[in-house]
């Protein structure tokens, strides 16, 4: 087991027409604990897979260093930076069996056969893949194919394990149950593993921390308890979270906050004042399960807005509604019922307002 460190890493591809390339990542300064299971997030496009390349050894940093353990890797080989790699496309040889599969880098290393039989067939009972050690796995369903390729990764016994959407290809019910079955993986080998996604609920789900990525820049790092209910950019907050956080456009009006094209209206307590002093503008963040919906009349209502769609899901109800040109969404109890056309009022949570600078598009609050 070893800790990852990267210190001002930046990624650029050069171009061919000589416009000076494509900074993939910038300046990148990151953390991964011995032991610890780290979670790039992002959308498509935004440093992730290229920085997991970069550990790996399979791109080279334009400058900047990356260690593993107490060795700087900048320009060791992937074979000798002691680390597996567990791909989106499982990139298993079909004419060997699952064993041999497993085994592969094993006895690429020399390893006597008894003890390559041994750790095998323990990677095996872990997996719980014993059953098809002697099929090919092109003749297995993906999720067990997905094992067979973190078995030959778990099988190095490895200082780190780097994951690039691994369970991307699968269906929903094989992703839910892969991500029990990696967060327990985790668990016991006690393995640092650096992992990459742009599905929201892997990193939720499964990870200690989450370093969120936007156009090469890290956004954020923290528990996702933090990332989830204290976004620090506005990024964040709105790529975080399904559905997405409700935004309103803001303007500060003495003690109050003010829609900027709405009737939203919201009364600030004075440590917000004075922490909004001299600010004319504000960005404000409210979660759909953070609005209580009252009938358009009430007083209390912050907002007022028009119901356009329902999405009954059983446990919790989804409401689309319209506030002048906003889109907001709301989450209530199924047992609370309004019909597309029905006029509404919003309240929100005063205890779980997100305000955010409309320049830096940093938290202020």
């Amino acid at each position: 087991m070893a800790e990852v460190h990267l210190r001002q890493v930046t990624k650029r591809f050069n171009s061919r027409n000589g416009n000076g390339g494509v900074l993939a990542v910038h300046e990148l300064n990151l953390d991964v604990a011995d032991g610890e299971f780290l979670v790039l997030l992002g959308p498509s496009g935004c440093g992730k897979t290229t920085t997991l390349r970069m550990v790996a050894g399979l791109e080279t940093a334009t400058s900047g260093d990356i260690h593993i353990g107490d060795r700087q890797v900048n320009d060791l080989p992937p074979g000798e930076r002691d680390i597996a790699f567990v791909f989106q496309f499982y990139a298993l040889y079909p004419h060997l069996s699952v064993h041999d599969n497993i085994s592969f880098p094993l006895r690429a290393q020399q390893i006597p056969k008894a003890e390559v039989d041994r750790r095998v067939r323990e990677v095996a009972r872990r997996l719980r893949i014993e059953h098809i050690l002697h099929r090919r796995p092109n003749r297995l369903p993906s999720g067990e194919q997905q094992r067979v390729a973190l078995g030959r990764a778990i099988v190095r016994q490895p200082q780190v394990f780097l994951m690039d959407e691994p369970l991307t290809n699968l269906d929903a019910s094989l992703r839910s149950d892969m991500r029990v079955e990696l967060k327990r993986l985790q668990q016991e080998l006690g393995t640092t593993m650096l992992y990459v996604t742009h599905d929201q609920t892997e990193a939720l789900s499964m990870s200690h921390r989450i370093a969120v990525m936007n156009l090469g820049v890290l956004q954020q790092v923290d528990t996702p308890l933090n990332i989830y209910n204290r976004p620090q950019t506005l990024f964040v907050a709105r790529f975080i979270g399904s559905p997405p956080m409700n935004i309103l456009n803001c303007v500060v009006d003495g003690t109050q906050i003010a829609g900027a094209d709405t009737d939203f209206r919201l009364t600030l307590d004075p440590a917000l004042q004075d922490r909004l002093a001299g600010k004319t503008g504000i960005v404000f963040g409210g979660r759909a399960e953070d609005i209580r919906l009252v009938d358009a009349g009430a007083p209390e209502a912050d907002l007022r807005g028009v119901v356009k769609v329902r999405e009954p899901l059983g446990d919790e109800t989804i409401y689309q509604i319209a506030p002048g040109n906003y889109h907001l969404v709301a989450k209530t109890p199924p047992r609370q019922v309004y019909r597309p056309g029905d006029s509404v009022g919003l309240v929100f949570n005063r205890s779980k307002v997100h305000l955010f600078d409309p320049d830096s598009g940093q938290r202020v609050n």
